[in-house]
């Protein structure tokens, strides 16, 4: 961005600073930086100083100090020479601006008060076929025929007049918007629960990975993950004490409102122990999550010993169980919580979870050992043990575990049987689709392979082997993308066929 200031004789001192204080009210809306927005300043007058170039400055204070130091040249009105001027020296590359290729917008705002001494048509249209967008900001006196030669169109949006220097401060408010480009992110003004993503003037919001954007375009509170086991494993021993107790149960509470709860996406169990161990309820007795809440909330406090060996236990023999509601091929999550040392030994039983395929969080609170939470911890360590000091910071830690907790479901290898069906519906609906349109001129008709048709069962369903026909003769009537798509079409059922042979010899 470019501002070209006229200095001229008829700019008085007073009113060439209002001028500036313009020129400083639309940088503060910017967002300026070496790989963000770019300003330099044109003075004009009979002559052309260029006050300072796009590359001399890529902080906003010091852009801010340096227009505070311009003075005026005090003679007469060469506008058409600094757009000349602006054109070919202030928007070049040497002077810090960036190609046309890297999609940088090249703006220029031109301030004057008067008739220019030159011709200002050609240098303007020639500025402008050169990529510059130009706005026309005229004053008093101002020549309002050159201004339209100058402007961009369309001209309601590129030209502006005032009667005096005073009322041009009322126009920064316009510039500012249309240029802001501030990025809000960094200053902290959105309202994104996750990730705040900048674009011009603007920003928009996105999730960490396993969680979903919800319909508001900010928060994301649920899992995107189709499914994950998940067992809380409460220290409910007499050190923890009541109060701090239902402090736990407010933290189990904002995991459980991360969640998308039900029967094909998050189950949910929680055990509680202290000198013994009692399933508070398993992963298939509730199925919404303000059962589980309600659940949470009326548990009762155990208030005796802390053997988190025995839970561990517990929690592989008699938790992630078919019995209780665990699910084959769906994750296993467990968030161990304690706030003091173990009374019996958890090594062994930390790590048969952690075989089992379970992915173990350990939550630790005032006492708890570190040495104890990494143990119970999975690798890496550092993503999966946490601890806080207070009972009171504890919202902090679920904070933290709503990012980890959501496991994506594991991806689906395309050799296996159940893809090849995937795929051999998927081809056959567009067939037909291809068809119904008379994309495809004729109808596919396939022969058995071996003139034996081959039925694979898959689950259920059938895989079918079948031989493409050869392509019909090219016709000089029927346009070449037509038998282009018929082409593709044949290259599709021969991968089928190929990957489906494969798939029958392994089988």
């Amino acid at each position: 961005m470019i501002f070209i200031i006229d200095s001229s004789r008829s700019v008085r001192p007073h009113e060439f600073e209002q001028v500036k204080v313009f020129v400083s009210k639309v940088i503060e809306s910017l967002d300026i930086g070496q790989n963000a927005t770019r300003v330099g300043v044109v003075n004009y007058a009979s002559t052309v100083k260029n006050e300072f170039p796009l590359k001399a400055h890529f902080t906003k204070a010091s852009l801010l100090r340096a227009v505070s130091q311009i003075q005026p040249l005090s003679t007469g009105t060469m506008t058409g020479l600094a757009i000349h001027f602006a054109a070919n020296v202030a928007f070049s590359g040497i002077q810090g601006a960036r190609t046309r290729s890297s999609e940088v917008s090249k703006i220029a705002i031109i301030v004057t008060d008067g008739r220019p001494q030159d011709l200002v048509q050609e240098a303007a249209t020639r500025a402008k076929e050169s990529g510059i967008e130009f706005f026309a900001i005229g004053v008093g006196r101002a020549e309002l025929n050159s201004l339209r030669e100058i402007a961009s169109e369309p001209l309601e949006e590129h030209l502006d007049y005032v009667e005096s220097y005073s009322a041009i401060e009322k126009l920064s408010k316009k510039f500012q918007e249309a240029f802001c480009v501030a990025d809000l992110c960094a200053s902290g003004d959105h309202d994104c629960e996750h990730i705040c993503l900048s674009i011009p003037g603007s920003y928009k919001c996105a999730c960490n990975e396993g969680f979903t954007l919800k319909p508001d375009g900010k928060t994301c509170g649920t899992c995107s993950s189709g499914g994950v086991d998940l067992a809380f494993v409460i220290d409910g021993s007499k050190s923890v004490r009541p109060e701090n107790f239902e402090l736990v149960k407010k933290f189990i509470n904002q995991v459980i409102d991360t969640l998308e709860v039900g029967e094909q996406s998050a189950n949910v169990a929680l055990i509680q122990y202290s000198s013994s161990v009692r399933t508070e309820f398993p992963l298939n007795k509730y199925k919404t999550s303000n059962d589980i809440k309600a659940a949470v909330k009326n548990m009762e406090y155990m208030e005796r010993g802390t053997m988190t060996g025995m839970a561990l236990k517990h929690l592989t023999e008699n938790v992630f169980i078919p019995s209780e509601g665990a699910r084959a091929n769906v994750p296993k999550v467990a968030i161990v919580f304690t706030d003091g040392r173990s009374q019996d030994y958890i090594n062994d039983y930390a790590q048969t979870a952690k075989d089992q395929g379970i992915k173990m969080f350990a939550v630790g609170v005032g006492n708890a050992l570190e040495e104890e939470l990494r143990i119970i911890a999975s690798d890496p360590v550092k993503d999966h043990y946490h601890y806080t000091a207070d009972f009171k910071t504890m919202n902090k830690i679920a904070d933290k575990l709503q990012v980890k907790i959501c496991v994506e479901p594991p991806k689906k290898d395309p050799c296996a049987c159940e893809s090849l069906v995937e795929f051999q519906t998927k081809v056959e609906k567009a067939m037909k689709t291809l068809t119904s349109k008379h994309i495809l001129l004729y109808q596919l008709i396939f022969d058995p392979l071996d003139t034996v048709p081959i039925t694979i069962n898959c689950n259920n369903n059938n895989l079918h082997i079948y031989r493409a026909p050869p392509p019909p003769p090219m016709q000089s009537s029927v346009p070449e993308r037509l038998t282009v798509a018929e082409h593709l079409i044949q290259q599709l059922v021969f991968t089928q066929r190929s990957s489906h042979q494969a798939a029958s010899r392994s089988l």
